[in-house]
């Protein structure tokens, strides 16, 4: 899908709940987002070092059950975090 770098905007705070779910707070603006476990992981990618192509192949290595789509998925998480100003991207 895209070779960009996704970074995940620092002022963003992750709060760990139970069973491995966790909150996203933005401080800017007050709201907050819940995260399930796999949104977690796809969240902790979010380091600037990774493609949306590489963390979908990390979440199919986490699990051998994900759907052919996930890169559509995290693509679609992505560009609505970034909408959210919760993410940031860079060209390659």
């Amino acid at each position: 899908m895209t070779a960009t770098k996704v970074s995940a905007n620092p002022q963003i705070v992750l709060r760990e709940e139970f069973d491995d779910w966790a909150i996203l707070f933005d401080p800017d603006t007050g709201n907050t987002f819940g995260l399930n476990p796999l949104g977690v992981l796809v969240w902790r990618l979010l380091d600037g070092r990774h493609t949306v192509a590489e963390i979908a192949a990390a979440v199919r290595e986490k699990d051998a059950d994900v759907p052919d789509e996930v890169e559509g998925h995290i693509e679609a998480f992505v560009q609505n975090a970034r909408r959210l100003g919760l993410v940031t991207q860079e060209d390659q």
